[in-house]
């Protein structure tokens, strides 16, 4: 009898500190969840100006590739193999403590990556660009010089409103690529989510539900994007026009 008391007093002692680090868990949760969603605010800001940023570098770079001279191509070429070789980590290590401390740019850690990942979706995009200008007739831009059109009249106002509305889904993968990307941000003290959720994982111990709720952040933004984006493709979809073949 003694031996069975005693071990229901074990069970229930383990049950007891069982409940209270859940109540501790959950407080801590429920303690931090404003400062990440702080956190997510300036993950959203990264974003967001990446893909605006990498948006502008690609659509130039596809142009070049497709319309440009021989010597540019080569040189968008070359850009577009460096930034798809290196590592974002590496590249974030080169520009931030490198290259912009040698030309003297000062930036902050969250426009630095921004610049950094901006930089390295132009890379990308400019391909899923060019993917698309390929994808239209091209007859049309011939037609359109034979009216009378200049190139850049042509590109501006015939083309790339095609090959916008076409690389909408590929470029809705880009995002969300972008936007896990960004979670390296933390190494260079960027107060995004990532380097939020270390912060106070690192005071609480509370390490596995402060990640897991960072990671949750991750999912609902990155679904909200790719749906808004989904709407978005489906708003100017063009009849007649497919993007199967990107």
């Amino acid at each position: 009898m003694l031996g069975l008391g005693l071990g229901f007093l074990v069970r229930a002692q383990a049950l007891r500190l069982k409940r209270d680090k859940m109540i501790e868990s959950f407080n801590a949760i429920k303690e931090s969840l404003p400062y990440l969603l702080q956190g997510g605010v300036i993950t959203l800001v990264i974003v967001v100006g990446a893909m605006a940023l990498g948006l502008v570098l690609g659509l130039c770079m596809a142009v070049g590739q497709v319309y440009g001279h021989p010597f540019l191509k080569r040189v968008i070429g070359v850009y577009i193999w460096f930034f798809q070789g290196v590592p974002i980590l590496v590249l974030l290590f080169l520009f931030y403590f490198g290259l912009f401390n040698y030309i003297g740019l000062n930036l902050g850690a969250v426009a630095a990556v921004m610049v950094v990942l901006g930089m390295t979706t132009a890379a990308y995009q400019a391909n899923i660009f060019r993917g698309a200008i390929l994808l239209l007739p091209q007859g049309q831009f011939k037609a359109a010089s034979a009216i009378g059109m200049s190139d850049l009249t042509a590109i501006t106002s015939i083309i790339l409103p095609q090959v916008l509305r076409l690389s909408i889904p590929a470029w809705s993968n880009e995002f969300s690529i972008v936007l896990k990307d960004s979670a390296l941000a933390f190494v260079l003290g960027a107060p995004e989510i990532m380097a939020r959720a270390k912060f106070i994982a690192s005071r609480t111990y509370e390490h596995l539900p402060l990640y897991i709720i960072a990671g949750l952040i991750y999912f609902v933004l990155t679904w909200a994007g790719v749906m808004a984006l989904s709407k978005l493709e489906k708003t100017v979809r063009i009849p007649g026009y497919s993007n199967k073949g990107m």
